[in-house]
């Protein structure tokens, strides 16, 4: 065994634990046995990992650092040997998968499910989350995002899913009550959903003009900082909204929203999938990858 190895399990173990006697009994050893070893592995790196004292024992600076360290890199091995573990059978083990919040839950999720029905011993951890998540910094594997990759994109791998489509919409019963509206300053006689920014500001309508896509200020009855509450106002007949068509491609099948100014929709925000370049030739995140490119391409 490498020196470099020898000593760390005693040293996680007692970090851990908080003291050698519950180390040693983790790991079916004298508390002794422990206690020297973590004391050779400090003299071999020539530093103080642990302050000791007769009622406690908690690590240094220094052991701070080493602890981070030598756990990511166990976790690393674990990942290795967990690729060699998936080339020889299906697709298994933890996985951990960032998605936004309202498309997660709507388009994303039953793709999951699907795939957990296929896959009987994967086992994926899914956070929500509609900001662009550091994958390095809290360790996930994939991401599926709306939007225009971050900095920090160059060390991320990229697989374009499609743009969502934005189009204005409401209830039949609204526009039995308003009439319709045929052009975009129409809108500006007839209650409209706004969606609602982190500022609390409402965002502008987007729509196909002349010169490519253009803007114009909203003045809205109703803002509304969630994209699913936005689409439950305008089933509640309440006015018009711009949504994105993910958001309301059922309730357009049923009938009960219905597309207005058809000629003003535009292309929306791009959608994504982004995974750590380094874990890229995994073979679990290879298949995920595909997998769900296959179900979320729009």
């Amino acid at each position: 065994m490498s020196d470099h190895l020898k000593g760390i399990a005693p040293f996680l173990a007692t970090a851990e634990a908080g003291s050698f006697t519950r180390a040693a009994e983790k790991l079916h050893l004298s508390s002794s046995a422990v206690s020297k070893s973590v004391a050779r592995l400090e003299a071999r790196l020539g530093v103080i990992l642990f302050e000791r004292s007769t009622r406690r024992l908690q690590l240094s600076s220094a052991g701070h650092a080493y602890y981070a360290t030598c756990k990511r890199v166990l976790q690393e091995l674990v990942d290795a040997e967990n690729v060699l573990a998936e080339q020889e059978g299906e697709l298994a083990g933890k996985v951990r998968i960032g998605v936004p919040a309202s498309y997660g839950r709507m388009r994303v999720m039953p793709a999951l499910i699907d795939l957990c029905e296929k896959y009987p011993q994967l086992q994926p951890s899914i956070a929500f989350s509609d900001r662009f998540a550091d994958l390095f910094e809290e360790r996930i594997d994939i991401a599926v995002r709306i939007g225009a990759p971050g900095s920090g994109s160059q060390a991320l791998g990229q697989l374009h899913l499609g743009e969502e489509r934005l189009i204005f919409c409401a209830a039949p019963a609204y526009l039995a009550r308003r009439g319709t509206p045929v052009a975009i300053a129409d809108l500006d006689a007839h209650d409209c959903i706004a969606y609602g920014r982190g500022d609390g500001t409402a965002a502008p309508w987007l729509f196909a003009g002349e010169d490519g896509v253009e803007r114009r200020a909203a003045q809205p009855r109703l803002t509304v900082g969630d994209a699913e509450a936005q689409t439950a106002a305008v089933l509640a007949g309440l006015g018009i909204a711009q949504q994105a068509t993910w958001l309301v491609h059922e309730h357009l099948a049923s009938g009960a929203i219905v597309e207005v100014l058809p000629a003003c929709a535009t292309p929306g925000l791009p959608l994504s999938l982004a995974w750590p370049l380094a874990r890229q030739l995994t073979a679990r995140t290879g298949t995920l990858l595909k997998e769900l490119k296959q179900r979320l391409t729009i």
